[in-house]
């Protein structure tokens, strides 16, 4: 699997890059303003105008020069800055040594503006500072051995001190900047290196969903070709439907479907019967999906018993086979489940918790479960029986098997705050209010009742609801 290659970048060459382009900056600044600063020259030193002249278009010319090869000096960015301070510290030591008092007091403000703000955009080392201040310092001990007429105490009192005051600052303003913007490229670099770990994670994270999501829809796949193809019905009912929503990719409920002939012992005559049932096993998702591949596997297991002549009788087997081949979990399942003679027009059912509902004329008639569950206590499985009820059908009677999911549902006009559940009262009188349309309509106004009610809150558990009309 491919991720993005990793970011690592060292802070050392992020701020030179940072400082290239300030330093540019403050030569291009240089070579335009120190030519253009011979005219305050001339209104304020006439007599020293050409030499003035002559020096700082030396200095603006080798400024220019690291201007116009500054990419030999991508990786040594100080250098383009070290030419102009240096430059025009030796510039000014010159005219200081020449300047009389007056002369030296309105240039040291001109000196003094150029090296604060030069300082405000030059990003180095302490130490270049320390050494454009010495530089300076001996250039002008030689210009004023040399050209001097001043004092040292005189140049000292009317500006020189307050220019070595204003380089003690700039050191400090040039260090304290540099740390800024080192810290900030260090803060910069290490959230972008966080972010790209964290992309490449969710790359990772992606694609192991990707396997895990592809994974369970095969899983779903082999759980739909266990389940009865749901056009069978159509060959033994008059209408029929099957909600089934699972929460998740695979679900814990299933319906299963066959047929039938029972195998009495005693002188009781075989019938031919059409089984079917609602199953909720334990929990959702892969859990409870892989307790109904098993589950499922009983219940066909469960056809070729003979002892098994019943839905009660089913429900035992389920329970003893389920407790015999999970003795390390108490998991289980709750079921209704019913046998129909369609030739006697009677109803078998057993329930495990789960009920059956009979609509009749609008009525509706609850055939209530034994309050087990199957599988649940698996050490006492070999006393537990389940009550078989027989029930006279009617022609057009509706019958619905169900699981708990969609009476469990949370929603409704609080949904806000949680919602509260649909319940099973609601969930009647529905059945009740939809039981003279098609089941192909009552499917699709019960699913519907179910998104209104739901609303925008999670869908809490699998839905499988069972129609048929005699």
């Amino acid at each position: 699997m491919a991720t993005k290659q990793d970011f690592s970048v060292n802070w050392e060459s992020e701020l030179n890059k940072t400082a290239f382009k300030y330093h540019v900056l403050i030569a291009w600044v240089a070579v335009i303003l120190n030519p253009i600063w011979v005219v305050g020259d001339y209104l304020n030193i006439p007599n020293h105008f050409w030499d003035f002249f002559a020096f700082r278009i030396v200095v603006s010319t080798l400024i220019l020069g690291t201007i116009i090869f500054k990419k030999y000096f991508l990786k040594k960015p100080q250098i383009i800055a070290l030419v102009p301070f240096i430059g025009i510290s030796i510039q000014n030591s010159y005219m200081y040594s020449v300047m009389t008092i007056p002369e030296i007091q309105q240039h040291t403000f001109a000196y003094i503006a150029f090296f604060i703000g030069a300082g405000m955009f030059v990003l180095w080392k302490t130490y270049y500072t320390i050494a454009v201040v010495i530089i300076s310092f001996v250039s002008n001990i030689i210009f004023f051995s040399i050209f001097g007429k001043l004092k040292l105490a005189d140049v000292m009192i009317n500006g020189g001190l307050l220019t070595l005051s204003v380089a003690v600052f700039t050191i400090l303003l040039i260090k304290t900047r540099t740390n800024l913007v080192k810290k900030e490229i260090i803060s910069r670099l290490a959230l972008l290196n966080s972010n790209i770990q964290l992309e490449n994670k969710n790359v990772i994270i992606e694609a192991q969903n990707k396997d895990i999501k592809d994974s369970l829809n095969y899983a779903k796949r082999i759980q739909h070709a266990i389940l009865p193809p749901i056009d069978q019905l159509e060959n033994d009912f008059k209408e029929y439907f099957i909600l089934y929503k699972p929460k998740d990719i695979v679900s814990g409920d299933f319906y299963w479907y066959s047929h039938t002939v029972t195998t009495p012992n005693d002188e009781t005559e075989a019938e031919k019967v059409i089984v079917i049932s609602a199953v909720d096993c334990t929990g959702h998702g892969v859990p409870g999906a892989l307790m109904s591949i098993i589950g499922n596997a009983i219940l066909n297991q469960s056809l070729k018993d003979k002892a098994v002549n019943s839905p009660a009788d089913a429900l035992s087997f389920l329970n003893s086979q389920l407790a015999k081949n999970l003795t390390s979990i108490n998991d289980g399942m709750d079921i209704a489940l019913c046998a129909i003679n369609k030739t006697t027009m009677k109803l078998y059912y057993a329930g495990a918790n789960n009920p059956i509902y009979i609509i009749r004329n609008k009525e509706l008639i609850e055939i209530k479960a034994d309050k087990q569950a199957i599988g649940a206590g698996v050490d006492n499985y070999e006393n537990k029986s389940f009550t078989n009820h027989v029930f006279d059908l009617q022609k057009d009677d509706s019958i619905y098997l169900f699981t708990d999911g969609y009476a469990d549902q949370f929603g409704g006009t609080e949904s806000y705050r949680g919602g509260k559940k649909f319940k099973y009262r609601q969930f009647k009188e529905l059945l009740v209010q939809v039981s003279e349309k098609t089941m192909k309509e009552q499917e699709q106004i019960i699913f519907q009742k179910h998104l209104d009610w739901k609303g925008n809150l999670e869908q809490v558990d699998d839905i499988l609801i069972i129609g048929f009309k005699i």
